[in-house]
């Protein structure tokens, strides 16, 4: 288990491999779909993206007495951002993306051209994940509604497993490519 800490830094990132599973301690920022084709269309986010990690992520976030807290914080299907992510690598300087599903050729070729990885988290564990938010510090962009907001979120032990490094390797890449063969093999 390879640990990774706030402030993040891009030497740290690219030393990452496929298939290395990591725990995320320090800041992350959610970002989903409305978040990606905003940015897209020109608009400049509202925080520093430099060097930080985008969660494809909608949580379920509860207000009381004023203050914050996430109850449930699966990941979001990530291939939606497709057309977006690689854009947002270069302009912003991100180092990681967070999300389920896997990216497509675009992601896969700006993180071995920007010096970033896309880490896979646990589908269908949305109140584990949850539990690992250990505070939420601020909300962004309120006005796109609460999943498709920008939430900054300090995390402790947030566990992760890279599936797209800075080298140019993809385990969904791999898996789709070993799959095709085995079955052209049973037909």
């Amino acid at each position: 288990m390879i640990k990774l800490e706030y402030p993040f830094k891009k030497e740290a990132i690219k030393k990452l491999k496929v298939g290395d599973m990591v725990l995320i301690s320090g800041k992350l920022f959610t970002g989903r779909d409305a978040v990606h084709k905003r940015i897209h269309d020109g608009k400049k986010p509202p925080v520093s993206l430099k060097d930080q990690i985008i969660y494809h992520c909608g949580p379920v976030v509860m207000e009381k007495n004023g203050k914050y807290e996430v109850k449930a914080a699966g990941p979001t299907t990530s291939i939606r951002e497709e057309p977006y992510q690689w854009q947002v690598m270069r302009d912003y300087g991100i180092l990681g993306v967070i999300g389920k599903g896997g990216m497509g050729p675009k992601t896969q070729a700006a993180c071995k051209k920007y010096g970033c990885v896309y880490m896979h988290a646990i589908g269908g564990a949305a109140q584990v994940l949850a539990e690992k938010i250990k505070s939420v510090d601020n909300v962004y962009w309120k006005d796109l509604g609460s999943p498709e907001a920008i939430w900054e979120l300090t995390v402790e032990d947030f566990p992760v497993v890279i599936t797209m490094d800075s080298h140019g390797k993809s385990l969904h890449e791999e898996v789709e490519s070993g799959s095709s063969s085995k079955l052209k093999g049973l037909l």
